[in-house]
């Protein structure tokens, strides 16, 4: 980036499936966006250009409130330089959080010493994900197209590993992770734009921690942007939620004529040149179902406590089968699906940072260039393990899955394509679409 040069949003996604959901959101709509994967040094913002949105991709959505202060200060401070109207810290449409881990008003608190700005806006829901925020209660539907339920009574977060959910009201889940939080339901967008200006200015100055906005439909979102922009021209301020925050702004500039560019079309993804490989560490039960469906790969099954206890000789066995296949050009599907019954202290943690770890060992042993990773802890510290600096947006694989080309300086990374998914997102031939393009 040009000296001076300040882009209208920096985002930090804390995983890193949806750090690239907001880096499509952004590129779709317009906006010159990168996502990098660590604060990034003076020669690697002069390679990304002049910016109009910069991400980096974090892991504090699985870490305990000590480590994220450690991930988030420089982060903060970085931003705090570049001086953006907005800082999105980026969450999960979900809200996977809570006191122990991922905590969200441990967040708020880091960034509390850089920006001034006493409005924080949470965006709850993301439509286009079927997620709804109504009466600040939060819904999810099951398998993308499925019934819609109470977050509370979802079948996959409700059980959540690491953060199950047993509380809908966002002001409640949040007041259990320290911050007090207001809130504006989606009955008030109806009135006019005055109107609801004045009663976010009431509510703002009671000093609430945050505002929450419901976001029950698309029609939600121009309004809430213009809050949000309108708060940030005094002075930067930070926002909350998952990518419909930058939805949010681009739907009203939109409606104000100030996009930054025509949207692009994510629609046409190219089959894949050669052999693809999948590493699914996902436990969820909808990539589960991904496995099960996907029919233009090898499956090969790896044994997660071997994984966790660093068995060499395992691991260089194994490595050894999955390079060799992938060598003679056929697709690869390696998952670890009996990590949902491994017990111990982090397991999900370490399970991810084992399959970080494979991935790393893997790559050099090959030549493929397309590589599919399942489950938001494992992209993240899957992506921790490669020399990746940076990620642009190349298309949309299915809602919530980005394809993306990495940016390295060896030659063994840069210009990979990478798909990263969360453990809820894509449909059931997802994998399949990986190599056959869309």
């Amino acid at each position: 980036m040009s000296e001076g040069y300040r882009p209208r949003v920096c985002f930090y996604g804390d995983d890193f499936t949806g750090a690239t959901d907001t880096l499509a959101t952004a590129t779709e709509a317009g906006l010159r966006s990168l996502l990098f994967l660590r604060v990034p040094d003076r020669r690697q913002l002069k390679a990304a250009g002049e910016l109009d949105c910069l991400g980096i991709a974090g892991a504090a959505r699985s870490m305990a409130p000590a480590e994220m202060r450690e991930e988030l200060e420089p982060v903060a401070r970085f931003f705090s330089g570049l001086q953006p109207p907005v800082t999105h810290y980026k969450i999960c449409s979900t809200f996977d959080s809570a006191p122990h881990v991922g905590n969200i008003g441990t967040a708020l608190a880091v960034w509390r010493q850089h920006i001034s700005n006493d409005f924080v806006p949470v965006v709850g829901g993301q439509p286009n994900l079927q997620r709804y925020c109504l009466f600040s209660n939060l819904y999810a539907a099951v398998n993308g197209g499925g019934e819609v339920f109470r977050i509370d009574r979802h079948q996959t977060m409700r059980n959540h590993p690491v953060t199950p959910m047993h509380e809908a009201d966002m002001r409640v889940h949040l007041a259990q992770q320290g911050m007090q939080v207001a809130a504006i339901h989606a009955p008030a967008y109806a009135q006019d734009a005055e109107q609801l200006d004045a009663q976010v200015e009431r509510i703002a100055q009671a000093g609430p921690d945050a505002v929450l906005f419901d976001i029950g439909d698309a029609a939600h979102l121009s309004p809430v942007g213009r809050q949000i922009w309108r708060h940030a021209q005094g002075r930067p301020l930070l926002a909350i939620g998952a990518s419909s925050v930058v939805q949010a702004l681009c739907a009203y500039w939109r409606e104000q004529g100030e996009s930054a560019a025509p949207s692009m079309d994510a629609t046409h993804i190219a089959a894949a040149a050669g052999a693809v490989f999948v590493l699914a560490g996902s436990l969820s039960p909808v990539t589960a179902r991904q496995v099960a469906a996907a029919k233009s790969y090898e499956r090969i099954a790896l044994d997660a406590r071997r994984l966790i206890d660093d068995d060499r000789a395992y691991i260089d066995a194994m490595l050894s089968r999955i390079a060799q296949r992938l060598n003679a050009g056929r697709h690869v599907l390696a998952c670890t699906a009996d990590g949902a019954h491994l017990e111990g202290d982090r397991v999900s943690l370490r399970l991810a940072q084992a399959s970080g770890n494979f991935l790393r060992r893997l790559l050099p042993l090959t030549t493929v260039r397309r590589i599919g990773v399942a489950g938001g802890d494992t992209s993240s510290h899957a992506l921790k393990a490669l020399d990746i600096w940076g990620l642009s947006y190349l298309g949309k694989l299915s809602s919530g899955v980005a394809l993306c080309r990495a940016h390295a300086d060896g030659a063994r990374e840069d210009g990979i394509e990478l798909m990263l998914k969360g453990g809820q997102m894509g449909g059931e031939d997802l994998f399949d679409r990986l190599v056959n393009g869309a």
